[in-house]
């Protein structure tokens, strides 16, 4: 049993933040990627984590069961994730998928008390992209505003997951459903973009502030994900965190919380489990 329920907590500003919980045992916060909400993107990983944890599905606001606001700047969602911690009143994991796990580690070089260790699947810092990676990434946020604006949501989401998917993980997370449920966070995702790039929030952490982590830090890669730029994120945070390690999940891509749950849910529960252990 999943032992399912909600949990919520109004921020500073005055937005909620919801999530769905599931499980019993020690907390875990999960923080979705920019396309999904907590539901959509972590759902194949609880039938591997709610026997040993409880875990948390927020979303961004705006979504899912959070309430909507016109500030979504970088750091303002990072305060919505800390406030969602810190509600939870004990030691807390945070784990982070691609945009999610940019936010975690924006938790964490805030020097949160209340996250006891963080996992982070694969974040994406474009200062890493070459030229050419750049040069696509513009191309493709062109061409999803021109398919937001023709009403074709669906496309625009095929769109902007080929950029980090393979071939095979889109026609999997397709088959699921998964594109067309998240098809409708696409304008906001755009606004996302804009306004993270616009604050910093998309550019890595320097390694002064990777350097002023004092929390465990667990960078994780798909063996299969070939984009350099998201290997070359993953790389940077664990080489300058002082309690970073990298570890490659065998078999999967970028699309892993979504197409290898149970190989990403074991690589989370050993690493959870070991850091709520005494040093």
């Amino acid at each position: 049993m999943s032992n399912q329920r909600i949990h919520h907590v109004t921020t500073t500003d005055g937005v909620t933040i919801g999530g769905t919980v599931h499980g019993q045992g020690p907390p875990l916060v999960f923080v979705h990627a920019i396309l999904a909400d907590g539901d959509l993107d972590w759902q194949g990983l609880l039938p591997h984590m709610t026997g040993r944890f409880t875990c948390h599905l927020p979303s961004y606001r705006g979504r899912g069961l959070s309430g909507d606001h016109p500030d979504i700047s970088f750091d303002r969602m990072v305060e919505d994730v800390i406030a969602y911690v810190d509600s939870i009143e004990e030691p807390t994991g945070l784990a982070g998928f691609s945009e999610g796990a940019i936010l975690a580690l924006g938790v964490v070089a805030a020097q949160s008390d209340a996250v006891s260790a963080v996992a982070a699947f694969e974040p994406g810092f474009p200062d890493f992209a070459d030229e050419q990676e750049q040069a696509e990434m513009g191309q493709i946020l062109g061409h999803i505003g021109e398919l937001v604006a023709q009403g074709d949501l669906t496309a625009a989401a095929r769109t902007l997951l080929g950029f980090a998917f393979s071939e095979e993980e889109v026609a999997v997370v397709e088959d699921t459903g998964y594109l067309q449920a998240a098809a409708r966070n696409l304008p906001n995702v755009l606004d996302l973009f804009q306004r993270w790039t616009e604050t910093g929030g998309l550019t890595a952490p320097d390694p002064e502030v990777l350097g002023a982590i004092s929390t465990p830090v667990l960078m994780l890669l798909g063996a299969e994900t070939s984009t350099p730029f998201l290997r070359e994120s993953a790389r940077h945070v664990a080489d300058h965190a002082p309690n970073g390690q990298l570890r490659e999940i065998p078999g999967a891509g970028h699309a892993a919380p979504l197409t290898q749950p149970e190989a990403l849910a074991r690589e989370l529960t050993a690493f959870f489990a070991s850091a709520r252990q005494p040093s």
